[in-house]
């Protein structure tokens, strides 16, 4: 019987691919190197903001153009990274978007007293932000980002410290997210495996991870868990 489910967060709860691509894009710009499709930037998505900026850095590399390739390698990337959280500090929360039937299934999972917490590998500060203007934050008494713990997704580590905090055994819980990165990590801590279909997942089907099950909204999820309490 699940007791506990972590959720991700971007392409999970909150489709916010659109902010994103856009506080990347100006980076982009700052820097003096062209703008890239909110597509290219999607697919990027996942592994948290640092390695997203260091992708588009390598997609413009690739383009071959000698007078590109050469500013990139003169590049210093923190200097990258800092002038990419300037911008989006001034981007996150402005275009997130909750997923279809997403308050319906937390207000379920709530009443039923599910605990829940949200990891994602975003930062922390900009996690917060996204969760309180989306109206989600008071669902989740613990929020992880990729900078809370000593490692981050797909490390077991970050669920096993919410279960651990909430006293809850793997075998009672689930893990919620969109992408391969999500499924490996609930494998690794030992919980169920469980996916939306219509996150970003490097643009891959997430079938192709052999997640346990396949939701189709939050709401469904929530029925799930308490059909399960039912027989039970």
């Amino acid at each position: 019987m699940i007791q506990c489910i972590t959720f991700d967060l971007d392409g999970t709860l909150v489709d916010t691919a659109s902010e994103i691509a856009e506080a990347a894009n100006r980076t982009l710009a700052d820097i003096g190197l062209p703008r890239r499709d909110e597509s290219d930037v999607t697919r990027l998505i996942g592994h948290g903001t640092r390695e997203l900026m260091m992708g588009l850095l390598r997609q413009a590399e690739a383009s071959g153009d000698p007078a590109v390739v050469q500013k990139i390698r003169l590049l210093h990337h923190d200097g990258v990274m800092h002038v990419f959280e300037h911008h989006y500090s001034a981007t996150t929360g402005t275009r997130s978007e909750l997923y279809p039937a997403v308050q319906t299934g937390l207000d379920a999972l709530q009443q039923a007293g599910i605990h829940m917490a949200c990891v994602t590998n975003k930062e922390f500060r900009f996690a917060m932000k996204v969760l309180e203007v989306s109206g989600l934050l008071t669902y989740f008494p613990i929020v992880i980002g990729g900078d809370s713990l000593p490692r981050k997704k797909p490390d077991p580590s970050v669920i096993r410290y919410c279960l651990d905090s909430l006293n809850v055994n793997q075998l009672n819980a689930a893990h919620v997210g969109d992408s391969n990165i999500d499924v490996e990590t609930a494998r690794r801590a030992g919980v169920a495996a469980w996916v939306m279909p219509y996150g970003y997942n490097g643009g891959q089907p997430i079938e192709d991870a052999q997640p346990d099950h396949v939701f189709a909204t939050l709401a469904d999820v929530a029925r799930h868990v308490l059909a399960q309490r039912m027989a039970a």
